[in-house]
């Protein structure tokens, strides 16, 4: 494993106070704007919402240099907060907002993958961790992450996830047409919001474990340090002295005997253990009253066994099949040896200013990815005809500045740019054996197939949001996106979007986005397919390796959300109950469809083009406030279709004909009839509910899947099915008086056996199975 984390500075985080009762909608009413008078019946639980949402801060009991100091710290960066999100808009778009104490409350807690976390929002599906974990909208990929406004650039996709959980203020999933603000990865947009409740010199250490070997222990701590403010009221007014600086850290370790999906259904998968390393860190000061400085730094470093499945017979596949490889001709697939380490780095300095009228944010951003396969040489040989050793490295570097002005109470003008570079390598050096005339030799050779490109990226956008009336807005904007890597290209992209409030708890959304949608440069990279010719890791023959292109779509979205309160008697009422009831449409049209799948022993991902594909769902959403009892649902029903591989052909067999295509070939099929893509799931649901009783808070929540793709050209899907989780916690007086939380989790309730994938379908080389049951408990002491 790399030695890097031990040489990552880990600084400070942050995070969002959640809504105590329902989310406030609607846009500022001023008196310049047209006014459009509704009789309707008001909600008159918003202005305790709004109250709510905003973050608190804890008081110092006592009004030293340095308690003022931290308060007038804090009370900046939370205007300086409110001030990024004026950098952004999301008219037009639906986004779904998951806060910490929704994360906590949920089973496992912040101890899951924000992976985990997202399974819980409208349009996620779950997939294995060799196929990304999961697709947003039936899309595969093209997702962007984005910390506090920065978006973080591509890397190396691999089974781990590099964000640790416990960062997370406030997280939302943003689907539809986005503004041109966004562009790049834009089927969904997961903008995360870093806590802002841990600068009071505080922290908390924990442990968490269970089945399978598991342990997890965790730690966190922010405060603020200097600051030269004084303690008289009269300091505490001037804005020219040093406020100090917010500093946050977290740091977590698991250790597991399920690393990745166990391919069988047993209990207890073989070969499957996993060391996973995460740190975060945050730090922020102010330079002047109007300037903000944040430094946002992360490290994840992963090692991965490959699970086993046992009885694999010797000798079925390869280009021809290997029957003997250095002298031996029988291997036991239970003892396949196969590995993956993976390693990630990245951090975002941020300089903004605020000023009257005026937000701008200008960052720069590193990320570093490696990714190293090492294959069984003897026994990939004999199970697959090819052991690959595969490595994958990238170093990203870019700058994105944004900016916003209020040019009148009514028009908002936005602009922005983004420019990065990415070098990236990736060595293959495969064992195979010489075939000639079709028929294995025993004498294994080498052949190395490397490529190396520094790939170019850059966007730049303007847009204006136009509050046409105070329940009126349009955003238009135009987008040019262009790329210099493998294929260089470029687009032109409108985005209109629209969104209107008829009544005081309605609000109707509609856009239209044309998007450009860059390949991920790794998985892009070209194949000398040439070089396994003669050998039993040979491509099919005749098939072509045409370059990945970048994909064009148009992209149709509109929905509703409703907001019913069922019983809020006045705005302070602590039992205010709501329903916040949400649907969407959408429907993507694309030419150069971008998929990506595993091709090989080596679980990961290469990338190719579908010559047209449709996109096409309708989302349901529903949230339930009362008091302690909170509770969710969501159900989407949805498809993605698509005809004509049109790049990296090879990956697709055009040798064997097969009954259940009508005699014709894998790729013959895929060239003349619209397929379903192997991340297809018709319908999927999530649920949850969580209830506070004496302290202790008790919560369900379940993932439901009717079945992604498989068979021949993904004819036929896997059976459907639901897993259950239920979780417990409870605060106890710890240490110096502080609170002890303790946890305790069951994982699959009811211990349901079911198939994720199936080893068949295009791209999909090996089985997996959703987790078996299991039980898990935790302890955290506050300090």
């Amino acid at each position: 494993m790399s030695n890097r984390v031990s040489r990552l500075l880990l600084l400070g985080g942050a995070a969002l106070a959640s809504p105590a009762c329902f989310a406030a909608s609607g846009l500022a009413q001023t008196s310049v704007l047209p006014t459009i008078h509704i009789f309707a019946p008001k909600n008159r639980a918003a202005k305790r919402e709004v109250a709510a949402a905003r973050p608190t801060r804890a008081r110092p009991s006592s009004e030293t240099p340095e308690a003022v100091a931290a308060s007038k710290l804090a009370a900046k960066a939370e205007t300086f907060d409110i001030a990024r999100r004026r950098l952004y808009t999301t008219v037009g778009t639906t986004s779904y907002t998951i806060s910490h104490e929704v994360i906590r409350s949920l089973p496992q807690g912040t101890n899951q993958p924000v992976e985990k976390v997202l399974l819980q929002a409208p349009g996620v599906s779950q997939d294995s961790a060799a196929s990304g974990l999961l697709h947003v909208r039936n899309d595969h990929a093209n997702v962007q992450f984005r910390i506090n406004g920065v978006m973080l650039p591509d890397g190396v996709t691999g089974f781990g996830s590099i964000l640790d959980t416990d960062l997370i203020g406030s997280m939302a999933l943003v689907t539809g047409a986005l503004p041109a603000e966004f562009g790049m990865r834009t089927v969904g947009l997961i903008d995360i919001a870093t806590r802002t409740d841990v600068f009071n010199d505080s922290g908390k250490i924990g442990a968490y474990g269970g089945s399978f070997g598991t342990i997890q222990p965790s730690f966190e701590y922010g405060g603020t340090a200097g600051g030269n403010c004084g303690s008289t009221a009269l300091a505490l007014r001037t804005s020219n002295c040093f406020p100090g600086v917010q500093y946050y850290f977290t740091g977590r370790y698991l250790q597991t005997l399920e690393g990745i999906e166990n391919p069988t259904p047993s209990v207890n998968p073989i070969h499957d253990f996993s060391q996973q390393e995460k740190g975060f860190g945050y730090l922020s000061t102010f330079i002047d009253p109007t300037t903000r400085l944040s430094l946002i730094t992360g490290t994840a470093s992963s090692a991965f066994q490959i699970p086993n499945v046992p009885g694999q017979p010797v000798g079925q596949m390869g280009n021809p099949p290997v029957t003997s490889a250095f002298g031996i001709t029988d291997f036991n697939s239970a003892l396949l040896n196969e590995t993956q380490i993976e390693d990630t780095q990245y951090a975002v300095l941020a300089l903004q200013k605020s000023a009257p009228g005026f937000d701008g944010q200008l960052s720069y951003f590193t990320r570093y990815n490696w990714l190293h396969f090492v294959p069984d040489p003897i026994g990939d040989l004999l199970l697959n005809g090819v052991a690959s050793n595969i490595s994958r490295e990238s170093y990203a570097n870019g700058i994105q500045g944004d900016a916003s002005y209020a040019l009148n109470p009514a028009h908002t003008l936005r602009v922005g740019f983004t420019v990065s570079g990415e070098q990236s390598n990736v060595d293959n050096t495969s064992l195979v054996e010489p075939a000639p005339g079709g028929v294995p030799v025993d004498a294994p050779e080498s052949i190395t197939d490397n490529v190396a490109k520094l790939g170019w990226l850059a966007g730049v956008y303007a847009q204006d949001e136009w509050k046409v009336t105070d329940r009126f807005t349009i955003n238009g904007g135009l987008r040019f996106d262009q790329m210099w890597q493998y294929v260089d290209d470029n687009q032109l992209s409108p985005r209109l979007s629209f969104t209107y409030k008829p009544f005081e708890n309605t609000t109707l959304h509609a856009g239209y986005a044309r998007y450009f949608t860059p390949p991920v440069l790794v998985e892009a990279a070209p194949a000398n397919i040439a070089l396994f010719n003669g050998t039993t890791g040979a491509a099919p023959a005749g098939q072509a390796a045409d370059p990945v292109k970048p994909e064009r779509s148009n992209y149709f979205d509109a929905g509703i959300d409703q907001l019913v309160a069922l019983r809020c008697n006045s705005p302070a009422a602590p039992d205010c109950t709501s329903l916040d009831l949400g649907a969407d449409a959408y429907y993507k049209q694309a030419t150069d469809l971008i998929d990506n799948g595993n091709f090989g022993q080596a679980l990961v991902l290469s990338a190719f083009n579908y010559a047209e594909g449709i996109t096409e769902g309708v989302e349901f959403s529903a949230k339930l406030h009362s008091g302690d009892l909170q509770a969710y649902g969501n159900l989407s029903v949805g498809q993605e279709k698509a005809i004509d591989p049109v790049s990296n052909q090879y990956l697709f067999d055009n040798t064997t004909p097969l009954a259940d295509l009508g005699g014709l070939t894998e790729f013959q099929y895929a060239q003349t009839h619209w397929i379903y893509t192997d991340h297809t799931q018709i319908v999927t649901g999530s649920a949850g509910v969580s209830y506070l009783w004496r302290g202790t808070q008790f919560s369900v929540d379940m993932i439901y899947g009717s079945g992604l793709r498989t068979g021949d050209d993904n004819i036929s899907s896997e059976p459907a099915y639901a897993q259950f989780n239920a979780g417990l916690t409870r605060d106890f007086v710890g240490w110096d008086g502080k609170p002890l939380t303790l946890r305790f989790d069951v994982v699959n309730l009811l211990d349901t056996v079911y198939q994720i994938r199936s080893g068949t379908g295009i791209g999909v080389f090996a089985p997996q199975y959703g987790p078996r049951r299991g039980f898990y408990a935790g302890l955290a002491q506050a300090f």
